[in-house]
């Protein structure tokens, strides 16, 4: 079965990231099949909603380490995964993410660019890149300190501190929290709801409360060059490789 799930239900185009061997974390095959699902919506005139997903227990753990560790010999940054992060910033249709259990790194900044979070009960936001030797990415060193102010967001970008889903509510990274059981269907009923208005009208007030997506994208490139320059430093090799030692 694939590692990445696409279908569409009605106006709702569901993206389901099922890589739960490995707690979802992200390849860049899954990267590149995510950013084709995104950019192909947005010329899909039957598609008024995306629906981003994970397993029930897990929503992503983030990028493979392993991707990471082959990514640091070379310095160099998976073109997929830039990818990724241009749709997401420049995705002209509403995203709505479901979000269960763990989301790590990528699992935790993707959720900025969506526009109606659900969340499980038990749903926890952890971002540990410095831990890694690494920095924040996907646009969240501007997105973040703008929508949870420059303290919070420390604490989550380079503190590395966890947020239930309680508190992840509280600095508006989620807007609701469910059952477990319920979150499936309550997300999906979340994107019915967004499809079901007028497209052209949630485009233009989506627009408008976005604004410049490029200054997002610039800073998306931006910290895709100040990351390439910390996968190849030593720091980040003595962490990653030690990362992985303690998972042996």
């Amino acid at each position: 079965m694939p590692d990445i799930l696409i279908s569409n239900e009605g106006p709702v185009r569901k993206i389901r990231m099922n890589r739960p061997e490995k707690k979802n974390a992200l390849t860049l095959a899954m990267y590149e099949a995510m950013a084709a699902a995104i950019e192909d919506a947005g010329t899909d005139t039957s598609v008024r909603c995306l629906l981003i997903a994970g397993a029930p227990d897990i929503f992503c753990a983030g990028n493979d380490l392993n991707d990471f560790v082959a990514m640091a010999r070379t310095g160099a940054l998976g073109n997929p995964i830039v990818r990724f992060l241009h749709a997401l910033a420049r995705c002209e249709k509403p995203l709505v993410a479901a979000v269960g259990g763990a989301a790590v790194g990528i699992g935790t900044t993707m959720l900025l660019h969506c526009d109606q979070v659900i969340a499980s009960d038990s749903a926890v936001f952890l971002t540990p890149f410095v831990s890694l030797g690494l920095l924040p990415e996907a646009g969240s060193s501007l997105i973040a300190p703008r929508l949870m102010g420059n303290a919070r967001a420390f604490s989550l970008l380079v503190m590395g501190k966890s947020l239930s889903a309680e508190a992840a509510k509280s600095v508006g990274i989620i807007n609701a929290i469910v059952p477990a059981a319920d979150l499936n269907a309550q997300a999906l009923a979340a994107a019915r709801d967004i499809a079901a208005l007028p497209a052209e009208s949630v485009s233009a007030a989506r627009r408008l409360m976005r604004g410049n997506v490029e200054e997002i994208v610039a800073r998306i490139d931006e910290e895709v060059e100040a990351f390439k320059t910390r996968l190849a430093s030593p720091e980040a090799k003595a962490a990653l490789a030690m990362f992985l030692n303690r998972k042996r």
